[in-house]
């Protein structure tokens, strides 16, 4: 006997859970990064137009204040950290992918409460939205690179099992 789904029961009708507030601060963030780079945009006026996107209600604003600050801020400091683990000139890097890892790095620098492979697998889910075809694999290897040199001990400890 052969059973089919009811209309309603069809797996691709599943809605994927609601982003996290801080999911959402991270795209946000991410946007105005690339704003940043590519556009010449500067702070204030990044964080004034962050409002009028869509969703950004939903986001938590202290976060993306703080992290879009912060990144830029950081923005020499954190490329000098990344360029030791990349393959080619920071500048040749895709914008999104440039944006991705600053984001990433000042998180494991900035917010240990927060678990590396948290991170990591944020700035992962950010490249498959926004970046290229398999981007989101470059970012993982260098941001462990990254994790390996912020966040030793607690690399070690994951990797013995703690």
């Amino acid at each position: 006997m052969t059973t089919f789904l009811s209309d309603s029961e069809h797996p691709h009708d599943v809605k994927a859970p609601p982003k996290s507030a801080r999911r959402r601060a991270r795209e946000f963030v991410l946007q105005g990064l690339y704003q940043w780079r590519v556009g010449g945009a500067d702070e204030a006026a990044i964080e004034a137009y962050a409002p009028e996107m869509e969703g950004f209600a939903k986001a938590d604003r202290e976060f993306f204040v703080g992290t879009l600050r912060g990144v830029i801020g950081q923005g020499e400091a954190l490329i000098e950290k990344i360029s030791v683990h990349i393959d080619r000139p920071f500048t040749e890097l895709s914008p999104v992918e440039a944006c991705i890892l600053m984001l990433g790095s000042f998180e494991m620098i900035n917010h240990p409460e927060t678990p590396y492979r948290v991170i990591i697998n944020e700035a992962i889910e950010l490249t498959k939205a926004f970046g290229g075809t398999d981007g989101h694999k470059y970012i993982n290897g260098v941001l462990d690179k990254v994790a390996g040199v912020v966040r030793a001990d607690e690399v070690a400890a994951r990797k013995q099992g703690k």
